[in-house]
């Protein structure tokens, strides 16, 4: 089964690092990144994939996987 996240947060070190963990631990950028602005500051997202063994439930983590 595919798993699908969408990270956003402030476009800082932070999120980078969250980025980059999701990166380290199997899942794939999927599309561009976007870029938004609130007012006070640059907001990023970027969405990400990971294929995984077994079928979907609502209960899965998808920190934990």
């Amino acid at each position: 089964m595919k798993l699908y996240s969408f990270l956003t947060g402030p476009d800082d070190e932070a999120f980078c690092k969250r980025v980059a963990e999701r990166l380290n631990n199997g899942w794939e950028l999927y599309g561009s990144p976007s870029l938004t602005f609130d007012g006070k500051r640059a907001i990023a997202g970027q969405a990400v994939i990971k294929e995984v063994e077994g079928e979907f439930r609502q209960e899965i983590s998808l920190k934990k996987v």
